[in-house]
């Protein structure tokens, strides 16, 4: 079941987008309080050669999804440098399993896991900027380092523990 809805997500996508370049600070420095480890892995990006036009949009995806997070009212757990690995291993898994089908077994694979995402409204929205994005973009083999921090970021608020909370992983 989604903690975010769909109306919360509409609202952190509009406010964020209605934000000057110091509202904008101030909300990074409210998720590097908050979620320092979901930050760095934005900023690590550099290190893979990724542009800064580049780390731009995945920072911006950032603020939309800290944003919903904040809209839910919910007090999230901090995301760790180990829960990232987790989750990255198991998206990676799950791809690479989907790669080695044939192309209609490979898009039921990964439809069956966008489907069954407990976060849809990420989902949705993570998956139509990242659409828009690559038709924007001159392709680099970068880019694939910012899908699945983009990605990475999804699963990770995805499976992330609310205070109190024992039934996520």
């Amino acid at each position: 079941m989604s903690r975010i809805s769909a109306q919360v997500m509409a609202c952190a996508v509009d406010a964020v987008r209605a934000m000057d370049f110091s509202k904008k600070e101030a909300l990074t420095d409210e998720v590097f309080r908050v979620q320092p480890h979901m930050l760095a892995s934005v900023m690590a990006q550099k290190g893979f050669g990724v542009t800064l036009e580049k780390i731009d949009f995945l920072l911006n995806i950032l603020l939309v999804c800290f944003q919903a997070m904040k809209g839910s009212g919910l007090t999230w757990a901090t995301v760790t440098e180990d829960e990232q690995e987790r989750q990255m291993q198991r998206y990676l898994a799950i791809f690479e399993s989907s790669a080695r089908k044939n192309d209609q077994r490979r898009d039921e694979l990964l439809g069956q896991h966008i489907n069954g995402h407990p976060e849809k409204w990420l989902v949705a929205y993570v998956s139509s900027e990242t659409t828009s994005w690559m038709k924007r973009i001159v392709p680099e083999e970068s880019d694939k380092y910012v899908m699945l921090a983009a990605w990475n970021l999804v699963n990770c608020i995805a499976f992330a523990k609310l205070a109190g909370d024992q039934s996520r992983p």
